[in-house]
């Protein structure tokens, strides 16, 4: 048994979303860990692959720094949630 958390199933809720605005920019995995790294936010390759298949919880500060690499607002990547709770 897990001792993670799941909403609706999920590890994250970001998995679609950071997909789509990560192709969007055109930046591959690496790419987009090493700018993540430049804000001292290490997060692997394989742990970005991870957290698009929701395989991988986000931290609070990895949400930050994956929408500032993005060039969006924290609440793009959230949108899928909040759909919920309206």
């Amino acid at each position: 048994m897990s001792l993670i958390a799941k909403y609706n199933g999920n590890m994250n809720v970001i998995a679609n979303l950071l997909k789509e605005y990560r192709t969007k920019k055109n930046l591959s995995y690496e790419q987009l860990a090493a700018k993540l790294e430049l804000m001292s936010i290490s997060i692997h390759k394989q742990s970005l692959y991870d957290i698009e298949n929701n395989k991988r919880t986000v931290k609070d500060y990895e949400l930050f720094g994956i929408a500032y690499v993005l060039g969006i607002d924290v609440n793009d990547l959230l949108k899928d949630i909040r759909k919920d709770f309206k």
